[in-house]
């Protein structure tokens, strides 16, 4: 915690979940947030208060990711959990789960143990295991979801498997609710998809790259709401990424059933043509889709069908990356590109930052019942203070990210992180 008490002043302040945008100041005490004046002033100040003056630059709160994977444990060229928490903090995000799909998997309460006492040790950003939903994350047998739970993993999942056996997830649906656990799940046809490296239509047709249809990510998220309405669980929906998927979300929701989704920031901002000449970096888990998909997410994301933005955070090091393209490994690193990028749809798109910065705050941070995501009297001081007209071109060469496989590479945004407060500890200073 920082020892001494701070200001930041002559801000503009976003805190989505109050719903302010305007000019504001923050005091910062013994890691919390002590006070925040929204219009007002902050009133005389204790001599020992170390006064910032902000100059007008943007405070919001840190965000908040809930799909990160690190190679550690098992595949620690990849990523580590220390790597994955430096980019973090470079990239504003204070607060990340970490997938289970690591060696040994993330299935059982010492391992959840483990990814809980190696980042206390880190001490940069909060660090959260999600849980496997099934032994090794195999989708045969149900994994100890409740011991977990007490554990401290925030939700369950088997990552980027889909678990095939209907039987099986109605399970895991029926055990999680007993605990109010949330099960979270890619909704993707496993047989129509298998070998697949790109979306189907023409576009991978001319490029003669196997291919998954869009109805792929549909028939499996209809199931998949067929057996929430079945058990009442609550289901986060990991990517929906086509207009097909959006359909049946959309019924879902309509029916009252208990679901929230999340998209990716890549499929945001890329389309299937951005795979250029086979460009490996952009070969992703899902696919990227049609530009035709990519406008549905974005009003999705805009009428609040889609709830959540994820970074999809999914190292790969060069030696899986630099590979024919349907032989190379999917996935892009996302911590230190997800603010930018998402700010991006404010300045290209028109979309209110508000709405936009709720999707990676308060929005995931309320999801699993944690306090930060907000900037509000007594909650942890995880703040960011943003240049959010400064130009940032993306250069994998300098993420901070271990591995560097970004689609972004080479790309113009806009917003850059100057600061980064996890628990009032300065993690991040622009250098």
């Amino acid at each position: 915690m920082s020892e001494r008490p701070f200001a930041l002043t002559n801000l503009r302040l976003i805190d989505p979940a109050s719903g302010w945008d305007g000019p504001g100041a923050v005091i910062v005490t013994q890691g919390v947030v002590a006070d925040v004046a929204q219009g007002r002033d902050l009133g005389a100040l204790s001599p020992d208060v170390e006064v910032i003056d902000a100059g007008g630059q943007l405070l919001i709160p840190g965000l908040v990711d809930l799909r990160v994977k690190t190679g550690e444990p098992g595949a620690e060229t990849k990523e580590t959990l220390k790597s994955a928490a430096r980019a973090a903090a470079a990239g504003g995000v204070t607060t990340v789960v970490v997938q289970p799909d690591t060696n040994p998997v993330i299935d059982e309460a010492s391992v959840v143990d483990f990814i809980l006492r190696r980042a206390r040790d880190i001490e940069l950003v909060h660090v959260y295991p999600a849980g496997a939903a099934t032994k090794g994350a195999r989708g045969e047998r149900m994994a100890e979801i409740g011991l977990m739970r007490e554990a401290g993993c925030v939700y369950v999942t088997d990552a980027d498997r889909p678990i095939v056996d209907s039987k099986v997830f109605r399970r895991v649906l029926a055990y999680a609710k007993s605990f109010d656990v949330l099960v979270a799940h890619r909704p993707n046809d496993p047989w129509l998809s298998a070998g697949a490296a790109a979306t189907e239509g023409e576009f991978a047709g001319r490029m003669g790259l196997p291919s998954v249809p869009p109805a792929a990510e549909k028939i499996m998220l209809e199931r998949d709401l067929a057996l929430v309405e079945l058990t009442g669980a609550r289901l986060l929906v990991d990517q929906v990424t086509t207009a097909a998927g959006l359909e049946a979300l959309a019924r879902g929701k309509a029916r009252g059933l208990p679901v929230t989704a999340t998209t990716s920031i890549n499929h945001l901002s890329f389309n299937e043509i951005d795979i250029g000449d086979y460009r490996t970096f952009c070969k992703l888990d899902p696919p990227l889709r049609s530009e035709d998909d990519r406008q549905a997410v974005i009003e999705a994301l805009a009428s609040g069908l889609i709830d959540i933005v994820v970074s999809a955070h999914a190292p790969a090091p060069a030696e899986d990356k630099r590979l024919p393209y349907d032989e190379a490994a999917p996935g892009a690193v996302g911590l230190e590109v997800l603010l930018p990028a998402l700010l991006a749809l404010h300045h290209d798109g028109g979309l209110p930052l508000l709405d936009l910065l709720r999707t990676v705050t308060c929005r995931p941070a309320d999801l699993l019942g944690l306090p930060a995501g907000r900037i509000a009297k007594g909650a942890p001081a995880d703040l960011v203070l943003v240049d959010l007209n400064a130009p940032v071109v993306i250069d994998s060469d300098k993420l901070t990210s271990k591995s560097k496989n970004t689609p972004f590479d080479g790309r113009r945004l806009q917003g850059q992180v100057i600061t980064t407060w996890v628990d009032g500890r300065a993690v991040y200073r622009r250098g």
